[in-house]
Formats: C-alpha cells, structure tokens, sequence
C-alpha cells in the first residue's frame, strides 16, 4: 500500500499582487488543482479562504521588499490552523521565515525556483498520508531528535565560550562545536574589525573548503565581489539571517559550481550583534551536505547560538580591552611619563626584589645613582620642553648601555638611580665611567650659544650581605653627594 495518496478535486488560493506571477503560477501548476483561485490582495484571500474550503494556500512574498509591505499575511497563516500552507520567499529576504512562523507552521521553498522544483513542492503539500496516526507519530519522533541535536550543539557551544582569553581559539571551538550539527560541512566565523574590516578569523572543514581560497582573501571580506550574493557576507552587510538552499540560487555560476564540488547543498548565515539592534560584529556561516527544511525551533536555536557567540566575542573583547587599559594604568605607575625610565616606586621595589634575590643566591648587587648638573641653568635658558627633552635623551643614552636585566629609574628631578644585577662595585665603577663619557658625548638638545651645559656626578655602592635598600640607598646617596662637592663628572664609591 501506498505511504500517500494525492488530495482529489483539490482546492488552492495563490497569494502574489503580480499578474505576471499569477499567470507563471497558473501555468505550471493550474492542473494541479480542480479550482485554483490566484489572488492580489490580503484581504481577497481571506475572503477566499472563509468562503469555502482550501486545501492549499501558496503566499508567494516575491515582489515584496519590507516584511512590513505583507500587513495581514500572518493572520492568513493563522487562520489555517496547521490546513497545509506553501510560502515562496526569495533568498535574500528568507530571514523574514522565522517571523512568519510565528504566525503558524507552513512549509516553505526560496526562490528564484525551477518549474519541476515548484510542481515538486506543491504536490508535497497536497498529499497526504495514507496512515496519519504513524505520521504524527514520525513526526513527533523527528522533533524530538531535532531538539537532542540543537541541544547537543548548544552544549558544546557554552563549552568553546569558556575560553575568551584568546579571540581566535574562541573562534575555532565555536567553528568546532557547529560542526556537531548534523549535515553541516563546513563553519566559519567572520569578526568585524576596526574600520570596517571583516575579517576571516576561523573556520572547520569537513570537505577540504578553504574560505579564504574561495573569497580570496582573509580580510576586506566586505570588498569581496561575492560581497552581494554570498550568504555570509550578505548577513553582514544586511544585518539579517540568510539562507540560500541551493548553489546555484545565488546568481554566480562559478560560486555555485565551487561549492558543489566541495559536496555543498545549502548555506546558511547569521549576523552577529553584541544587542537587538546593535551594530553587526560579524557573522556566522553553516555549509550543508542535504537539504533540511527548518522548523520554527531550529530557526530561533539557531539564532541564540548567534547570540551565544556575540555576547562570547562581545566578552572576549572587553576583556582585551580591560586587559590593555589595565597594562596602561600598570605603566602609568610605574613609569616615569618624562623619561620613559621607572618611576622612583617602582625603582625602589625592585631594588628590594633584587636584594631578596642575591641574597638567596649569594650573587653580587650593586647600585649607582647620577645626578644631571647645571640642568635647572639650562631650563632657564631654554625652557623646560628642551630640558624634559634633554632628559629623555640622557635616560636612553643610559638605558642603551645596560643590559636588559637592569634597572634605570628616575627618583626625583634630575637624579636617576641603576640597579645593576650580578655586579660588584668595581664592575660598576667602571660602568659609571663609561656611562659619564657616554652621557658627555651625547647630543643633547641643550648648549649652544651663551653656553649652558651638562654634566654628571655619579655614586657607586655594592649591596651588603645583610643590607637593606634603605641603607645602600644611604650610602649611596652620601657617595653622591660627595661626587658633586669633588666637581663636575666625578664619580664617587659609597664606603
């Protein structure tokens, strides 16, 4: 026995304001019906449909751009109450689908479609069940795997957004877990950068497509000539879901004809938006295997992942950009805004760390401290703009001659203080001779005609065994001042 049998004397309304349309539809599936009534106005069709028995309503929404044009649509949907209803929609506005369902359930094909693909649908619809108690059954069985599978990805999606740290691994475990929906090939996720940038940041292959190789390109993706007939790009620019149910749909035969070949049936697109309304930061993108005609359920599922996924970007983001103005409010602190070099605080704790350290070592520690002479005379010839200048030249003139495990720090004016790691006085003694002769050659923006220039004392002390920084800072700060009693460019070892 046959599992259908086709409706007899059937009865169907067409709904499109187009004669053109009506009379297209007409053609290929007037015979179809023993009455067909095609008609142009929302309120006709409700007549219609009140006057007698329909078996079929068809609402073609080509025509149509606003969803807002198709005031009283929904309300034919509802007055169905489940009675078999086929909506033709195109593909660039299949994001409409999801609202309409609302209203009631409905079966559903994107246009532009073929003759035998339209005939093929409507008879669908027009058939019936030969058992409808197994049918109910079925389906019933159907939603219940439906909801496991939506319920399985969404799992595994929470799980990938665990790990905002890192914006591309996020992104790559979302691609991952999208993947765990059945029949989908390919993921991709698209993140809206600065300036407009649309940028490829990761995708999961299961047929050896390459996204980038396809578009062309990582980043710019908005610049693509696929930009107005490839789903993703499309959900980007438009701010709405697109779905396209076959290659070929999209208008761009060579578009088309890669996807085949990599075993792609459907696409599906969804804009990402940290709030309703909000601007859009991206997208996602499902690739299909199969056909699959999405029930209201999987739509709006599918349409919290995207949510999911831009609050997890949304986060991902703030959580850098509290992370770089935490570093900035780090350096603020602990840098010294004139010289680039360590601010007196942060000078003098890792004096103190690095005390700690040799100690526990038993290695050498030795410190220097220089103070800038003649610098207030050269402010008052230049003005503090040239001497703050000066000031940064000195700091990486020093800076240029010390290995990167010291320290210069600027404690207060014109006196800096080295912390000198694995070094014994004598090492830093003739350190702070070479720094003397380097900071004397340097050129620096003061000088010049009425003659102010610059000259440095120096103070040198090796680290105790049972010293602290208080105390070397003491010495030394005896040490140098000594230097700067003894002349200009004089250095001074602590005793």
């Amino acid at each position: 026995m046959a599992d259908e049998q086709s409706r007899s004397g059937s009865v169907g309304v067409y709904f499109n304001p187009s004669a053109e349309r009506r009379a297209q539809f007409q053609s290929y599936c007037g015979e179809m019906f023993s009455r067909l009534m095609s008609i142009d106005h929302v309120d006709a069709a409700a007549a219609a449909l009140a006057a007698r028995p329909v078996d079929l309503l068809v609402i073609d929404l080509n025509g149509y751009e606003q969803l807002a044009e198709l005031t009283g649509v929904g309300a034919l949907i509802r007055s169905r109450a489940g009675a078999p209803v086929l909506v033709l929609c195109a593909y660039q506005h299949s994001a409409w689908l999801p609202d309409l369902m609302a209203y009631g359930s409905f079966d559903y094909r994107l246009s532009p479609l073929l003759s035998d693909e339209l005939q093929q649908a409507v008879k669908r619809a027009l058939h019936v069940p030969a058992d409808a108690a197994a049918a109910m059954q079925q389906q019933l069985l159907d939603k219940e795997k439906e909801l496991r599978d939506l319920l399985g990805v969404q799992r595994s999606l929470q799980r990938a957004l665990s790990g905002i740290d890192n914006i591309d691994t996020m992104a790559s475990q979302i691609c991952l877990a999208l993947c765990n929906f059945p029949g989908v090939r390919h993921t991709a996720l698209l993140h809206m950068k600065a300036r407009g940038d649309l940028q490829l940041v990761a995708q999961e292959a299961r047929n050896h497509l390459d996204l980038a190789r396809l578009l062309q390109r990582r980043d710019r993706l908005l610049q693509s000539p696929l930009r107005e007939v490839f789903p993703p790009l499309m959900a980007v620019a438009r701010g709405d879901m697109v779905l396209l149910d076959a290659p070929e749909k999209s208008g761009d035969p060579e578009l088309a004809m890669s996807l085949h070949d990599r075993a792609v049936r459907m696409v599906l697109a969804l804009p990402l938006r940290a709030e309703p309304g909000g601007p859009e930061m991206g997208a996602i993108c499902l690739m299909f295997d199969r056909h699959i005609a999405f029930s209201r359920e999987q739509f709006a599922c599918f349409a919290s992942l995207a949510q999911f996924v831009s609050f997890g970007l949304g986060m991902s983001e703030l959580k850098h950009r509290n992370d770089a103005l935490s570093s900035q409010l780090s350096q603020m602190s602990t840098v010294d805004p004139v010289t680039g070099a360590a601010n007196r605080r942060a000078g003098e704790d890792m004096l103190d760390n690095e005390i700690r350290r040799a100690r526990r070592y038993g290695l050498p520690l030795a410190v220097l401290s220089f103070d800038v002479g003649s610098f207030r005379s050269a402010n008052d010839l230049y003005g503090s703009s040239v001497g703050d200048a000066a000031l940064r030249k000195i700091a990486e003139t020093v800076k240029e001659r010390l290995r990167t495990s010291d320290l210069l720090a600027r404690m207060r004016g014109e006196e800096f203080l080295i912390v000198a790691t694995h070094t014994t006085a004598a090492d830093a003694a003739r350190l702070a001779d070479k720094l003397c002769g380097a900071i004397a050659s340097a050129d620096l923006p003061v000088g010049g005609p009425g003659g102010a220039t610059v000259s440095v004392s120096l103070g040198v002390a090796q680290v105790g065994p049972e010293e602290g920084g208080a105390g070397v800072l003491d010495r030394l700060d005896a040490a140098l001042h000594r230097a700067k009693r003894a002349g200009r460019n004089c250095i001074e070892v602590a005793e």
